[in-house]
């Protein structure tokens, strides 16, 4: 079956569900989202030099998400595709806008691998870090500042003004959402961490405490995550 007659025949199925009921569609919804995100922070962020990507859903104890380079192959041509990939599990406890952020984090490990010199085994070098700044994101092992720049196992926080920031509020101001989060929370095995940011889910306010604190925001009257 061509590749025109499988869409008929997908719309015409759809049509017919349609009469009964409005079908969901959470995976392009979903996936969607994150892709134009990345289109539109390597057009503000990396002057459109980054070759696109595939994002998957990956659960981990370990990472937010992570970058493999060349990991796609297209089945039936030549194409040789980088992946990103996003921690489900970590969505409840963050903002769309810290979320969106590790989209950036791992750009910028794309744009090393492809343009600078990254460290052996996934080590996060000075190269790496220096871009990291420039995106507006400051590497930290720990996510607060002062923490370690450089290492195995590297975070980072956003810089406030700085360029990720300036840009994410206009990418929000068009109506961007991340719309789905897993249900099956974790809380990711960070060494060293002694404290915690808990973050407003409305107005984004942060405070630093040690892990189990129940803290409110007063403005909205949320609980902060």
């Amino acid at each position: 079956m061509s590749e025109m007659n499988l869409d008929r025949t997908i719309q015409a199925q759809n049509g017919h569900h349609e009469a009964d009921c409005e079908l969901l569609d959470p995976t392009n919804e979903t996936y969607r989202r994150f892709y134009d995100a990345y289109g539109f922070f390597n057009g503000h962020l990396f002057d459109n030099k980054l070759p696109g990507c595939l994002f998957t859903m990956q659960r981990s104890r370990l990472c937010r998400g992570f970058f493999s380079a060349s990991r796609f192959g297209h089945r039936r041509g030549t194409e040789i595709i980088d992946e990103i990939a996003l921690n489900p599990r970590t969505f409840s406890q963050r903002t769309d806008r810290e979320i969106i952020s590790t989209v950036v984090h791992e750009m910028v490990h794309q744009w090393q691998h492809h343009f600078g010199k990254p460290g052996r085994r996934g080590y996060h070098n000075k190269e790496w870090a220096a871009k990291m700044r420039v995106v507006g994101l400051i590497a930290s092992d720990t996510g607060e500042p002062g923490g370690k720049q450089t290492g195995q196992r590297v975070t980072h926080y956003i810089e406030a003004g700085g360029s990720y920031d300036t840009n994410w509020r206009m990418l929000e101001s068009c109506g961007f959402r991340i719309e789905y989060q897993d249900l099956d929370l974790v809380k990711l095995e960070v060494p060293r961490k002694e404290k915690l940011r808990y973050s407003c889910p409305d107005c984004s306010i942060h405070a630093w405490g040690k892990p189990g604190l129940r803290m409110s925001c007063d403005d909205c009257g949320k609980r902060m995550l």
